[in-house]
């Protein structure tokens, strides 16, 4: 095939494939001829579904940066952090290390993840001029880069695990976490839903090799 000759897609000359077991089918068929799944050349409402799951997980990172994600008790002395004083009370504490590695996944990754899926999902909506290998590339990323957000609650379980001694000293959960985890959740559902290939049914007439 040469440059110039126009992109065919599966859909165009007759086939799809199994979102199940990936085998190649005819579209004529209903079922899968290997796994008998349900055949289905598009799913045009997981659109829908990813932009009603994002727009949840983004209304949700308020009040998961806004409220406590742990509550600390020190001798009677009760110390409410939220995710942006936890990672300033590790700068103070000299662990610049971990400090990083919370910030990047409490706040840098569940942000840019949001920001991308969207910018992915406007791509599709409204048929964006934007290349379309380069939007999967950075929609296989988002979905890499979605599995590390939940090393904040990973931190603060260990945290209770290991520090829980009692009236002196206790380390719980605070409702931020409930949110956190949420935010994480759906967005990892966002992308899951998404049928991606909607994106290719929208390739430029010139091919898109850019």
């Amino acid at each position: 095939m040469s440059a110039n000759t126009p992109a065919r897609q599966g859909i165009q000359i007759g086939f799809c494939l199994c979102t199940v077991c990936q085998k190649i089918n005819n579209i004529s068929r209903d079922r899968c001829s290997r796994c008998d799944s349900k055949i289905q050349t598009r799913n045009h409402a997981s659109l829908q579904q990813s932009w009603a799951l994002l727009i949840t997980a983004a209304i949700l990172l308020i009040p998961a940066n806004i409220y406590p994600i742990t509550v600390l008790t020190n001798q009677g002395k009760v110390t409410y952090d939220t995710i942006f004083t936890g990672i300033v009370h590790l700068v103070h504490s000299d662990m610049i290390p971990i400090a990083i590695i919370v910030f990047t996944a409490s706040i840098l990754v569940p942000w840019l993840k949001i920001i991308g899926l969207a910018i992915y999902l406007i791509a599709i909506s409204f048929n964006l001029p934007v290349s379309k290998k380069k939007l999967m590339i950075g929609f296989h990323i988002i979905e890499w880069i979605g599995r590390w957000s939940m090393l904040d609650l990973f931190v603060i379980a260990l945290t209770v695990a290991v520090v829980n001694m009692g009236q002196l000293l206790d380390a719980k959960p605070a409702p931020a976490a409930t949110a956190f985890a949420l935010v994480i959740l759906l967005t990892q559902l966002a992308a899951k839903v998404l049928d991606t290939r909607l994106l290719w049914d929208r390739l430029e007439k010139n091919n898109d090799t850019n």
